[in-house]
């Protein structure tokens, strides 16, 4: 067996015993998860756990009223969308994905306007791409006609 520098009770996905070390701790780049390489103190077999932090689940309060819990994949999918074609990474889609959604944690009540999270995009996309800004803006706001485009493209100008 390795040195133990940390006995922890995690159940092992081997054999089911308690008791494991750790032999290895590795918090990530940004600081939200942290690797552990454990030992079984039973079998002596070696896995691998992940920490994160549970975050408070958001709730977003849509137009019409109804709510539904914040969903990064669905916000992502939504930008991925307005930059397609466009000269924006997906490492940069993520990246402004990942910063909306700690600015809508960072809300001191856990329910959030959908406007808050749309306007949160928008000033990303702004200075990232104008065009993919624009593509976001004629679906979260909701254009009804040409006069709408027209009126974002000038105000971009």
């Amino acid at each position: 067996m390795s040195a133990c520098f940390l006995k922890i009770y995690m159940k092992c996905p081997f054999c089911d015993q308690n008791e494991s070390c750790v032999l290895e701790s590795r918090d990530s780049e940004d600081g939200q998860v942290t690797r552990r390489r454990r030992e079984c103190l039973g079998c002596n077999k070696r896995f691998t756990t992940y920490e994160r932090i549970e975050k408070h689940q958001l709730v977003v309060g849509k137009r019409d009223g109804s709510k539904e819990n914040f969903d990064k994949d669905k916000l992502k999918k939504g930008v991925v969308r307005a930059c397609e074609k466009r000269e924006v990474s997906m490492e940069e889609i993520e990246k402004i994905v990942d910063q909306v959604e700690v600015e809508m944690m960072k809300k001191k009540n856990g329910k959030i306007p959908s406007k808050l999270i749309g306007n949160s995009v928008l000033r990303r996309l702004k200075t990232k791409d104008k065009v993919a800004y624009v593509r976001f803006a004629s679906v979260y706001l909701d254009f009804d006609d040409i006069t709408d485009f027209s009126k974002v493209v000038r105000e971009i100008k």
